[in-house]
């Protein structure tokens, strides 16, 4: 019984509360409209204050007011999780008002938006692209904020995706490889080289490098006779640019069997120095 009477008071409160709104909805005073678009931000009930801010916002364009009400619709979109809309109501704001009460947050938050709409690696990385030059823009405007570490800190998640995305990438070409030796292993290469370039403090550079050396030594294989001797050298710069790169690198064995089997292809010895180094490396 009880539990009847209550379901009963909740469902005559949320009609009085729809009751309510519609009429607000109805209403042709842009103030009030725009007075309950605030209480119902307040009451996270972000839904309705976008659709009350929304069809007030041209009524105040000019006035002194038009900065709140722009920089709360973006920000019930943002709380609503409808990070693209509130993306494009920050920039709108923030374009417009450079120097503005909120722009900082605005900055920040257009970015933060692009940062949780960024896909799994795997899908399109606009969102994550455009999320690093908006942060990038934030830390340029406000070096000093008390956000800049938050900042710098996401733009480098979302750099890191991209070098993910870009790992993805050239270890599918480096699989492919043994379907069209001559075309994926060389695609392979220029992507984790590219790879190397763009995100050179990534977590994976060192299997950027292990996958270079991995290409150029299957391509040198499978190569016909007259390209061989050429290929083999190229193992061979790539096995000594993985040395430098990681001393103490964990395809460190690896490396060193594509290194003794490019001098063997090439009929060359390797020097007792040399011999004596990477019979170390591989007892390890």
């Amino acid at each position: 019984m009880k539990i009847r009477i209550l379901c009963t008071l909740l469902l005559a409160m949320l009609l009085a509360s729809c009751g309510e709104y519609n009429k607000i909805l109805k209403s042709r005073d842009a103030e009030l409209k725009y007075t309950y678009a605030k209480k119902y931000f307040d009451e996270k009930k972000y839904g309705r204050s976008i659709s009350l801010l929304d069809e007030i916002l041209s009524t105040y364009t000019g006035s002194s007011k038009e900065q709140e009400i722009l920089f709360l619709l973006a920000q019930s979109y943002f709380y609503d999780k409808d990070y693209t809309s509130a993306t494009q109501y920050y920039t709108r704001y923030y374009n417009k008002f450079p120097k503005g009460e909120y722009t900082e947050l605005a900055r920040f938050n257009s970015a933060y938006g692009l940062y949780l709409d960024s896909p799994d690696a795997r899908l399109d990385q606009t969102s994550t692209i455009r999320g690093i030059q908006e942060f990038q823009n934030f830390l340029e405007y406000f070096p000093q904020s008390e956000k800049a570490p938050e900042a710098q800190d996401l733009m480098f998640k979302l750099q890191e995706k991209l070098a993910y995305k870009d790992f993805l990438a050239a270890r599918l070409y480096y699989n492919m490889g043994l379907y069209n030796r001559e075309n994926y292993y060389e695609s392979c290469v220029v992507t984790a080289r590219e790879a190397l370039k763009s995100y050179p403090f990534s977590e994976f550079t060192e299997e950027f490098q292990i996958l270079i050396v991995r290409s150029r030594f299957d391509q040198a294989v499978y190569s016909v006779e007259e390209k061989k001797p050429v290929r083999y050298r190229e193992v061979m710069d790539e096995y000594f640019n993985y040395k430098n790169m990681f001393p103490g690198g964990k395809y460190t064995k690896e490396s060193e069997r594509y290194y003794r089997s490019a001098l063997k292809a090439l009929g060359q010895e390797i020097d007792d120095a040399t011999n004596e180094a990477v019979q170390q490396e591989l007892q390890k």
